[in-house]
């Protein structure tokens, strides 16, 4: 249980630096992750596979959402689902 726990920690720590576009180059954000290179793509490509929309953009060496994408893992509540849903409810 713990192993899954500890990939879903490490896909929601790589999302928070895609959107801040701080990734650096795979080495640097493999060493920053504490993980080897084979593990950084073998995580990205899960990712992707979840339909994450992951490109590196080597002009300012760091990797991307070619599109505005959200993720969320975890249980909620009926109620909070249809509020985050619906943005309009008050």
């Amino acid at each position: 249980m713990n192993v899954i726990i500890k990939h879903i920690e490490l896909m929601e720590r790589i999302d928070q630096l895609i959107r801040l576009q701080a990734t650096g180059n795979p080495v640097e954000l493999a060493a920053r992750l504490r993980i080897s290179r084979t593990k950084l793509y073998r995580t990205i490509n899960m990712m992707k596979k979840l339909n994450a929309p992951i490109e590196y953009d080597i002009s300012i060496q760091s990797f991307v959402y070619a599109e505005e994408v959200g993720f969320k893992f975890g249980f909620f509540t009926e109620e909070k689902y249809s509020h985050e849903l619906n943005p309009f409810v008050g």
